[in-house]
């Protein structure tokens, strides 16, 4: 991670660096786990990746409380380029060896909820962003639309098929 000494002579004034530290120190660790469950495998980058954008813009951002919304936006959209980039440049190479699981997949395993760890991988993409964000973040229908630049209708349609699916993938019968 960069410090703000690092940062040179693109410092920002005490207040906003002050108002930034206490944004990562409130948010850094749901973004690690929210890029982890959506499946990056660099969570602790993607979520840093995020502040680091967030710093760029930060003249830009026209209300502050907007910031987390903005961060786990960022955070949707860096997993979801960052596993396309991937999948392109595995067509192009010989399979990788099996990715080093994220931290938060580890200890949901050791809590005995593997099985929905790999329902949620057998969801389509939009679905277990949906999934996660609404239910993993405890986010509103309005605010998983947000974070992944859709229409709040769509979002509401991909939990419930997410749902459906988890509930069949789990042995349950879809309500």
């Amino acid at each position: 991670m960069i410090s703000v000494e690092e940062l040179g002579s693109r410092e920002p004034p005490a207040p906003a660096r002050d108002a930034l530290e206490e944004l990562f120190a409130a948010h850094y660790r749901r973004l690690v786990g929210l890029a982890g469950l959506l499946g990056a495998d660099d969570p602790e980058d993607v979520a840093q990746e995020a502040f680091a954008r967030l710093h760029g813009r930060r003249a830009a951002l026209r209300r502050p409380e907007t910031a987390p919304a903005y961060l786990r936006a960022t955070v949707c959209n860096l997993v979801r380029n960052r596993r396309r980039h991937l999948r392109i440049a595995r067509l192009r190479q010989p399979p990788p060896p099996e990715p080093v699981r994220a931290a938060e997949t580890v200890v949901l395993d050791r809590e005995g909820d593997h099985e929905l760890i790999g329902a949620l991988d057998g969801l389509s993409r939009r679905q277990r962003e949906a999934i996660v964000l609404r239910y993993w973040l405890d986010l509103a229908d309005h605010e998983v639309a947000e974070a992944m630049g859709i229409a709040p209708g769509s979002a509401k349609t991909h939990i419930r098929r997410g749902l459906i699916a988890l509930q069949r993938a789990l042995g349950g019968a879809p309500e």
